[in-house]
């Protein structure tokens, strides 16, 4: 009995060890685990870090910051004058008037 038991034993551990590769075990699938993970945590930075970093630009975070109350009423002009709202002479008037008053700090 204890013959047919290691004879038993022995075909079941060269099965095991025939299927994986290295021995009963996981064998090469378990590098696939931390490849699997490292994907995951890829893709959903570069989804969501993306919109993170968008949204704090436009809300005045980031390496920019917020804008100081003159540089915003500079954009504001440039950009009615881009749209035609205002022509050149105004312009160049209402950003000297601007660029006047502006704080020397900054």
């Amino acid at each position: 009995m204890s013959t047919t038991l290691a004879t038993l034993t022995a075909a079941t551990q060269n099965v095991g060890a025939h299927m994986t590769g290295w021995g009963p075990g996981f064998g090469w699938w378990f590098l696939l685990i931390p490849l699997f993970w490292i994907l995951v945590f890829a893709v959903i930075f570069g989804i969501f870090g993306r919109r993170w970093r968008r949204n704090a630009i436009e809300n005045g975070y980031g390496p920019h910051g917020r804008m100081n109350p003159a540089r915003q009423a500079e954009t504001t002009l440039a950009e009615r004058y881009a749209k035609g709202d205002i022509d050149e002479v105004e312009y160049r008037a209402r950003l000297e008037v601007l660029r006047a008053n502006a704080s020397p700090s900054a």
